[in-house]
């Protein structure tokens, strides 16, 4: 089994870079997350926005797995499934997708007490999706909460109607204008409806049997390693883990049978919501590269922060998660600027210098190497050798920092726009 993870902050450009390789492997297989995240994906001319399907749903004969370290909206699903079919109408999602039966549910109370509690001034805001993935995961590990599995159960209409209520009693005492209880279970059971017609199994059994028989498996890893909840910058992250173990345990596959991890990463960095972010830029340089580079949320469309490529984050990422191979992405956002910079330590209160970090200190100083920027549109190169000689310089730096090879660079959004840089 294989792994894609974003080394970042999220919005790296995972969903190409499945897209672009998933035709290799019999299964893609989402580990974590759920509606919360957004991989883009372009093809012919068109733009869609996967949220909780693999992004190797596009490929014929390429099996789609929801796994059981997600959790699973149903109405969000559908309207993702029946945006799909509209996108692409050869797509046959109900053949091609099965779905972890322990895979927990996100009901539709869990949003409205994300709402609630990014609102209310009583709790830390944390700039989330609003989408009820921290409510789910945090009544799962609270052992209150319903299954994907659950959905058959002749009582299941009355434990989620139970807990609707009990939650629409904890809302009640707040500020909060609140939709009819009725509209948003008569939703929530049509979006059930609709998933009766996919397959619900125990993923972990298909998956390791497909293994033993020798089939190549792709696990797609949501949000990323600076993200994480264990390792993260906490508190300010999501509510799974993002690393490769995450993918293990999120898929119920044992470490020994993981191969390659590939990381991406973009040429400098973005992030969505509150939380340190040492080598943000506030200027003009950076709505430059905002506005060039499309950094607007592809799930809420909030505008993205934007900073210089933080190598203490970066190298701490591909530590934690075993990297072995980068894929360096948005590198033509930065063509035609004169210098581009690049953070390669942090300078601490203490005068020393961290190589290495993932707490991201707030009084720690960014210290920035000036590279000279590249000139020219590099979306049409076909051959590496045929890239600016600036940007060579970049890679090369990059390369000897990480200590990692970076064997991909996307050169621009479409799917075809990707170049390989060497091979293992």
């Amino acid at each position: 089994m294989d792994i894609v993870l974003g080394l970042q902050w999220g919005d790296e450009g995972k969903g190409k870079f499945i897209d672009l390789i998933s035709e290799g492997y019999h299964m893609t297989a989402r580990f974590n997350g759920g509606a919360n995240a957004g991989h883009s994906i372009e093809r012919n001319g068109k733009r869609i926005t996967l949220k909780s399907l693999p992004s190797g749903i596009f490929m014929k004969g390429v099996q789609n797995v929801i796994g059981t370290g997600t959790v699973l909206d149903p109405v969000s699903l559908r309207k993702e499934i029946l945006n799909l079919k509209q996108f692409d109408e050869t797509i046959e999602p109900e053949n091609s997708l099965m779905i972890s039966k322990k895979a927990h549910l996100v009901l539709p109370t869990h949003r409205l007490l994300d709402c609630f509690m990014e609102d209310n001034p009583d709790y830390t805001t944390i700039g989330t999706t609003r989408n009820g993935i921290a409510q789910a995961y945090s009544n799962k590990i609270l052992r209150q909460n319903l299954r994907v599995g659950d959905i058959d159960a002749p009582d299941f209409r009355n434990k989620v109607e139970q807990i609707l209520e009990r939650d629409y009693r904890l809302l009640a005492g707040g500020d909060m204008v609140l939709p009819s209880l009725e509209e948003i279970s008569s939703e929530f059971f049509e979006a059930i409806d609709f998933l009766k017609k996919f397959t619900r199994t125990e993923t972990e059994l298909v998956l390791n049997t497909a293994l033993s028989e020798g089939k190549k498996i792709l696990a797609e890893g949501s949000e990323a390693v600076m993200l994480d909840i264990d390792h993260g910058t906490y508190p300010y992250v999501t509510s799974s883990s993002t690393t490769a173990a995450g993918a293990c345990v999120g898929l119920g596959v044992s470490p020994k049978k993981v191969g390659e991890i590939f990381g991406i990463a973009k040429a400098y960095c973005t992030r969505v919501g509150n939380g340190m972010f040492p080598t943000e830029i506030f200027d003009s340089v950076g709505e430059e590269i905002r506005q060039k580079g499309n950094e607007f949320g592809s799930n809420t469309g909030r505008p993205r922060r934007i900073g210089w490529l933080d190598l203490p984050a970066l190298r701490y990422a591909i530590m934690i998660t075993g990297t072995t191979q980068v894929i360096l992405t948005k590198a033509d956002v930065l063509s035609g600027m004169e210098s581009v910079a690049v953070c390669t330590h942090y300078e601490l209160e203490d005068g020393n210098l961290a190589r290495t970090s993932g707490t991201l200190p707030e009084n720690a100083r960014p210290v920035l190497k000036q590279m000279k920027g590249w000139e020219g549109d590099i979306t049409a190169i076909q051959g590496s050798s045929n890239l600016p000689e600036e940007l060579k310089a970049f890679l090369s730096f990059l390369n000897d920092e990480l200590g990692v090879p970076i064997t991909y660079l996307s050169t621009g959004p479409g799917r075809d726009e990707i170049l390989k840089l060497n091979s293992k």
